[in-house]
Formats: C-alpha cells, sequence, structure tokens
C-alpha cells in the first residue's frame, strides 16, 4: 500500500481539481482522503454520502460551573488570553479564545472551573462517485489542531485501505508548509507538486520543496496553466531538473478547468479531451514514480 500527497506551496494553483481528477482515474483502487482541513472543498467534486460522522476533540477548554461560582473575577485577572467574559456580574469563559493552559482552573478558590476536551471539528466517511471511500474533515471555526485532525483523517484513510485492500491512498493536502502540511507529509511515499508559472508560485514551490527534503521523500512536478508565462515555466522545469524532481504534466490555461469545477465535475469528467489526456497521462507517469523501486 503507497500513499501520495499533493500539496502546492500557494493556494489557487488547481491543486484540489487535479486531486479530485486523480481520484476519478484511479476509480476504486484508491482510498481519499482529504487533508485540506481549514478549506476542505474536495465534496463538491466527489459526491460524498457522509454515511459516517465522528465528533473530534483535542486539547483543552476551560468551563465554569455557575452554581459553584462566586464572581470574584480571579480567572477574568489572570488570563492572558482574555478569554474570560463578564456578563454582568456572571462570568464566562469563550471557547473560540480559550488556550487551555489551565491557569484559572488552578486559581480559582472555588473549584468551580474544569478542563474539558475542546471539540475542534469533525471527521467524515463517504462513498464517492468513484466507487471507493473518502475520508474527509472540516475543522471548526477558529480551531487550532488542524494538524492533528489530519492525522486522524490519515489514520483512518489508512484502516480503510488495509482492510479494503485497496493499493493506494490519494491526500489532498493544505496549501503552504505549515502544522497541516507536515502533518499531511508524515508516512508519504511520494508527493506530487502543483504549481503555476508566477513569481509567488515559484517562491513557494521552492520553499514547500525544502520541507519535502526533509522527509527525504521523492516528488513529481505538475505545472498547471504552463503558457501564461513561457519563461516563468522555463525555469519552474530548470528547478525541477537541477533538483531531481519529475515533471509529470504542463497544464495548458483552459477555461473548462474552472467550469468543470462550477458545475460539480472534475476536469477529467467535463467534455474537454485535450486536459484529460494530459491529466490521463500525468497519472500513468506518477504511477511509474510511487511504485518505482527505489535502491537506498
Amino acid at each position: 500500500m503507497k500513499e501520495v500527497v499533493v500539496i502546492s506551496g500557494k493556494g489557487g494553483t488547481g491543486k484540489t481539481s487535479i486531486t479530485a481528477s486523480f481520484a476519478v482515474i484511479g476509480r476504486d483502487n484508491i482510498v481519499v482522503g482529504d487533508c485540506d482541513v481549514d478549506a476542505d472543498d474536495m465534496h463538491l467534486l466527489l459526491e460524498p454520502d457522509y454515511k459516517s460522522t465522528e465528533d473530534f476533540y483535542s486539547g483543552y477548554t476551560a468551563v465554569i460551573d455557575q452554581e459553584k461560582c462566586t464572581a470574584c473575577g480571579k480567572c477574568m485577572d489572570v488570563c492572558r488570553f482574555k478569554a474570560v467574559d463578564n456578563k454582568i456580574g456572571k462570568f464566562e469563559i469563550n471557547s473560540a479564545d480559550c488556550e487551555g493552559c489551565g491557569y484559572c482552573c488552578v486559581i480559582c478558590p472555588e473549584k468551580a472551573i474544569t478542563m474539558q476536551d475542546a471539540y475542534v471539528g469533525e471527521v467524515f466517511i463517504s462513498g464517492i462517485k468513484t466507487g471507493t471511500e473518502m475520508v474527509h474533515a472540516r475543522l471548526k471555526a477558529g480551531a487550532d489542531n488542524s494538524g492533528k485532525l489530519v492525522a486522524r483523517v490519515k489514520k483512518i484513510a489508512g484502516e480503510i485501505a488495509k482492510k479494503d485492500g485497496k493499493d493506494l491512498i490519494l491526500i489532498d493536502g493544505s496549501p503552504g508548509i505549515g502544522c497541516p502540511v507536515i502533518s499531511s507529509l508524515s508516512g508519504a511515499d511520494f508527493v506530487i507538486l502543483v504549481t503555476e508559472p508566477t513569481p509567488s508560485g515559484i517562491h513557494d514551490l521552492k520553499r514547500v520543496f525544502e520541507l519535502i527534503q526533509k522527509f527525504k521523500i521523492r516528488s513529481g512536478l505538475i505545472i498547471n496553466k504552463h503558457d501564461l508565462n513561457l519563461e516563468l515555466s522555463a525555469e519552474l522545469k530548470d528547478f525541477a531538473k537541477n533538483e531531481g524532481i519529475k515533471v509529470l504534466a504542463e497544464i495548458p490555461y483552459e477555461p473548462d478547468f474552472t467550469k468543470a469545477m462550477t458545475e460539480g465535475f472534475t476536469v477529467v469528467e467535463y467534455n474537454n479531451k485535450t486536459l484529460k489526456k494530459i491529466l490521463t497521462e500525468a497519472w500513468a507517469e506518477a504511477e511509474k514514480e510511487i511504485y518505482k523501486e527505489v535502491i537506498k
């Protein structure tokens, strides 16, 4: 069983659309994981049925027992995060601001404050239109611990793949280089980088590639909208060549790429033979790299 993660140094490169297209090409041999938990949108293209939902808790939040509270205000005095609200003599914890440090719990003379597991999101297991399953999640607005939520998605996806005898786990990672990306890369066998020929695209690609190197994971590159700036596309290919990154595809700018998404289809399902051919060939090249035996 192999695990492939698709990431981009920045948002807006077409990463999720490409990942969803690969899921459709691979059909029922792939278990999909949407690990872009801060902005999950694979469900817009893969028609999940949300057959199973699991609440996700991580960290702690303070809760005041109003029957024990004497409104002394000591919790408000010590809270450096300003998470304690005074509502006309009634003290309450704003869970969005509480960092779960527990200082208020320790300082309360009436022992009216307890630390409880913090609800930070939901994890879903869904059947999707490819005939397989997708594990996806949604982080609560303003919540932390996205990296831990990503780890949970990956763990469940791995369990499903093992149980059902699937060969491949396909992960849609977050853009950037933060905690959710680091969590997505943990345990991966191959990374597909999606970028575009812009100064920010090149800068952020180099930055995320530095992160991949620390994990010592092999990678391939897809240059989306490559014909918008051929000079910068050539620079991207030179960078890939120098760093030993396999260029999997160069995708031209096509309005159908966006049209397909707005109509709820992946690019390979849409009536554009050029894009379908390029992405199908890109996935074939990616599979060669994924299953290549590497001599260490």
